[in-house]
């Protein structure tokens, strides 16, 4: 095992030396071709031709009982049934990403149509006919399916991505000294991760060991969490994931399915499949849970922000310990030096809460990303004025060094390609027709994070390289980012290397999720590659240094050998491993970025239309500009969405998710956006990895829709902070009289 631990920043690197030319082009994706000719086999989609059975869950009837009986009896003397699974190691919704647990029914009824049982049956229709026909006898007790009535009640948790509180100065003598106070709360709805692929899974037992082929992203962590719910031990279950049609966050941990079909698997004596229904995804998975947040901000009569508050209140279910980090960045992107930062959580007994893409940043950054724009506009200061008047030097929290911020640069790049100079100087006041126009803008960050992971590279005589690990691909371009490295540090044409991913009997890797993966990942890659090289420098007899490679060839000196000569007819394999080190704790890493959004507001009926929508980032070395901007053109959509559409509508009656499906939970379409626009600025962070890359695909989530809503305001005058911005918010506020049209 050859390990690297990021104790230090890099300085030139073989990646920077290398001649092959692949790392950073916009190359196509590896399994491109696979995935658009139905070729890449999706987790339902395997054992193809064998005998299976198929499974379906049965929902739970009420928001919060406890279970008296089951009655298969009707179920089970339908023709084709196999077996109905119940009892106490039925998951009720999706394993948190944390730890090994699994959330267990334990005869009890947590939240609305969570799993209670499974039917096995011979095909699909008789599973779900036979499904209906389980009656489920309960004692109900009282459930709390909301947050706003209980307001102050929540308690602090350890769960989550940060510490709850995070405190520095005196906040509240601070505040009650500045020259000017600002105090607003703003509130955000729960979210569906509603990823494309629905959480399905197929079990399959070869005696006592378990094969299972689900739709996960961390399977390391992943398989651990199944071995537990089935109730063995690791070593006897094998998990694979090789394409995953989206996650989000919300097959982090693993879904009830995975579970219910290795139990169905185990009970009935042949392989099962289970394809939750996207009525089962919403509402026995996980989501992202609604927010409170009060951002209250100090300042001088200048403008200078001098104390930063930001307290959130969300919800999780009882005893789970995450929560959405709203303040995630709020601790390091805001200048004062008396802060607070603070998380409670209120108890619902609603379906659990986890991770949903960009966790933190996408909601906390809806709320302070409005804030500095209204702060800005008590100032009479241009918004981007005000942010470079507030930019801080160093980490204003941990008084460390930003390991690299280009945030005001991007902001400046931003500005220059909108025409920022052109926007309505006076909200309400440019009009086309009956439309409003407005535009707004706001900050991007993420914060970065390294993994350990661990990739193997295995060179066959004839130099043909294949990259080995159980990290996953969840559509954001890992199979090609990883065939980009070893080719480049290993001096091969793209079409030498092949990438193996998704499967725990390959090296132990990072995982998708947080940004992380690429990151992660590619770094073990990098570190196996330099094993690669060494073991090539010691057969040539020289020092790897010398070493130039390219087109499958050594070159050193005067003398250019092909890799097969120097291989000899044998197999070679490495192992490479990285671990974060003492670079995490002694910089400040994070990416950076702005967005840029004019909108048109309809004078007459309040629907917003986005015209123009821009996104400028910095975030390291861009290792494939390709896959960076279509991870980009997602997050700016998935802002969309946050800003106008999305909004998980739950019963305060009972706990049901009234909108369950994607009829009624509105993601953008086509028509809702505009042609967008993202711009990545050349950039290398030494401190985050061998690569000097960070996090991007979050990244473009974090402020947009703010930057929106803010639009929103310049068009028309009205601040909405409660969002989604929907035209039922806006229709009592709208302007009697705007300007003259533009």
């Amino acid at each position: 095992m050859n390990k690297h631990v990021m104790n230090e920043a890099i300085g030139e690197t073989r990646l920077d030396r290398a001649t092959q030319g692949v790392i950073g082009k916009g190359v196509d994706r590896y399994e491109g071709k696979l995935k658009v000719s139905g070729k890449a086999p999706y987790a339902y989609e395997h054992l193809v031709g064998e005998k299976v059975a198929y499974g379906f869950v049965v929902p739970g009837p009420v928001g919060r009982a406890k279970v008296t009986s089951i009655d298969t009896m009707a179920a089970q003397s339908l023709a084709g049934v196999l077996a109905v699974v119940s009892g106490d190691r039925v998951m009720h919704s999706s394993a948190q990403p944390m730890g090994p647990d699994v959330p267990a029914m334990k005869g009890e009824i947590y939240h609305y149509n969570q799993p209670v049982a499974l039917v096995v049956a011979e095909s699909f229709e008789i599973a779900r006919h036979a499904a209906s026909l389980v009656k489920v006898e309960y004692e109900a007790l009282e459930g709390r399916y909301e947050i706003e009535s209980r307001r102050g009640t929540g308690r602090a948790s350890d769960g989550g991505p940060m510490a709850a509180d995070t405190k520095r100065g005196d906040f509240e003598k601070a505040f009650a000294a500045a020259e000017v106070q600002f105090d607003r709360t703003y509130t955000t709805p729960a979210y569906h991760a509603a990823a494309m692929e629905p959480h399905s899974s197929v079990a399959k037992w070869d005696g006592d060991q378990l094969t299972v082929w689900s739709s996960c992203q961390l399977l390391d962590l992943n398989v651990q969490q199944i071995a537990n719910g089935v109730g063995i031990d690791a070593s006897k279950v094998r998990l694979l994931s090789p394409y995953i049609g989206g996650g989000f966050g919300s097959k982090l941990g693993i879904g009830p399915d995975a579970v219910l079909a290795s139990l169905g698997a185990r009970e009935v004596g042949r392989p099962v499949k289970l394809a939750l229904t996207r009525q089962n995804v919403f509402q026995a998975t996980s989501r992202r849970g609604e927010t409170i947040q009060r951002v209250r901000i100090g300042a001088t009569r200048d403008g200078r922000i001098t104390c930063f508050a930001h307290e959130s209140e969300t919800a999780n279910a009882e005893g789970e310990g995450f929560f959405e980090p709203s303040g995630i960045s709020t601790v390091f992107l805001y200048p004062g030096s008396d802060r607070l930062v603070t998380h409670r959580v209120v108890t619902t007994d609603v379906l659990t809460t986890s991770a949903v893409r960009a966790p933190g940043e996408a909601t906390g950054m809806l709320a302070t990303e409005s804030a500095l724009d209204e702060l800005a506009e008590m100032f009479g200061i241009d918004p981007i004025e005000f942010r470079r008047k507030n930019e801080p030097e160093k980490d204003p929290q941990e008084d460390v060094p930003f390991s690299s911020r280009r945030l005001l640069e991007c902001i400046d790049e931003g500005a220059k390609r909108f025409g920022w100079s052109d926007r309505p100087k006076t909200p309400a006041s440019r009009r086309e027709g009956e439309w409003l126009i407005g535009w707004g803008m706001a900050s991007a960050s993420r914060a970065n994070s390294l993994m350990a992971s661990s990739a193997e590279i295995e060179m066959d005589p004839a130099g043909r390289a294949t990259v080995k690990t159980s990290m996953t691909d969840i559509g954001t371009g890992t199979y090609t980012i990883l065939q980009q490295i070893a080719a480049e540090m290993l001096g091969l044409p793209l079409d030498h290397v092949d990438v193996l991913l998704g499967d725990t009997s390959l090296p132990e890797s990072s995982g998708s999720g947080g940004s992380w993966g690429a990151n992660s990942a590619g770094s073990s890659v990098y570190v196996a590659a330099e094993a690669v090289v060494a073991e090539f420098a010691k057969r040539l007899g020289v020092e790897a240094e010398t070493l130039t490679l390219k087109d499958g060839h050594a070159i050193s000196g005067n003398r250019q050998i092909p890799f097969s000569e120097i291989l000899e007819g044998e197999t070679i394999r490495v192992t490479g491993k990285i671990e974060p080190g003492d670079t995490s704790n002694e910089t400040n890493q994070a990416s950076y970025g702005a967005h840029f959004a004019e909108v048109a507001v309809n004078a007459t009926t309040g629907e917003t239309r986005v015209r123009r929508l821009l996104t400028v980032g910095a975030a390291g070395r861009i290792l494939n500009m390709k896959t960076a901007t279509s991870q980009c053109y997602g997050g700016q959509i998935w802002g969309i969405g946050y800003a106008l559409e999305e909004e998980l509508v739950v019963d305060a009656r009972n706990g049901l998710i009234v909108n369950h499906d994607l009829a009624e939970y509105h993601v953008p379409v086509h028509a809702d956006v505009p042609k967008l626009d993202v711009v990545l600025l050349e950039d290398r962070d030494p401190y985050a990895s061998p690569l000097a890359g960070k996090g991007i695909g979050e990244l473009a989530i974090a402020g947009v829709g703010a930057a929106i809503n803010n639009a929103i305001h310049n068009a028309t005058g009205i601040r909405i902070r409660d969002y989604p911005v929907t035209m039922d918010k806006l229709l009592p506020h709208l302007p009697e009289e705007v300007g003259a049209a533009a």
